[in-house]
């Protein structure tokens, strides 16, 4: 029998910000994290991601390359970001060029378990718990369903 390969959860290479809290585990690489923001436990953020300061993201998420999140913002538990559409019709499988950038605006509230495509997504916006953001989010609002769609504000 062989003996797998063994890899360790770790921060490594990141720029903090002051202030910052982080509960462990998680895998924080290459990344810049700002001031006062919270990361919690079982976080993935990979390298190239910048995070504005007074965020937080909540346990189980997974940032990929790509993506910046503006500030005073709240990612939920379990929140996805995918930079990769499949644009072959299959995974990237490492071609880099194939994948799209996400940008987050300030005070953004994602609900737990929303899947974020590689979008923008304008200041001041909800995005609801289980919601799938597929398109631009150009004007502030309540997104929810998948995929998000604006909520019609009640009179």
């Amino acid at each position: 029998m062989t003996r797998p390969e063994l890899c360790q959860a770790a921060i490594r290479e990141v720029a903090f910000g002051a202030g910052v809290r982080v509960v462990e585990p998680c895998n924080l690489y290459g990344c810049r994290i700002g001031d006062g923001c919270f990361i919690g436990p079982f976080t993935e953020i990979q390298k190239g991601v910048v995070i504005g300061a007074r965020t937080r993201v909540q346990s189980h998420t997974f940032v990929c390359e790509l993506v910046a999140i503006g500030e005073d913002c709240f990612i939920g538990h379990g929140v996805m970001f995918i930079n990769d559409t499949f644009a072959t019709g299959g995974p990237a499988r490492g071609r880099k060029e194939l994948w799209r950038e996400t940008r987050i605006g300030n005070r953004v509230s994602i609900g737990s378990s929303a899947t974020i495509l590689p979008v923008t997504i304008a200041d001041d916006v909800v995005i609801g718990a289980g919601a799938v953001v597929t398109k631009d989010i150009t004007i502030a609002g309540t997104y929810a369903g998948n995929p998000a769609r604006r909520l019609t504000p009640r009179k």
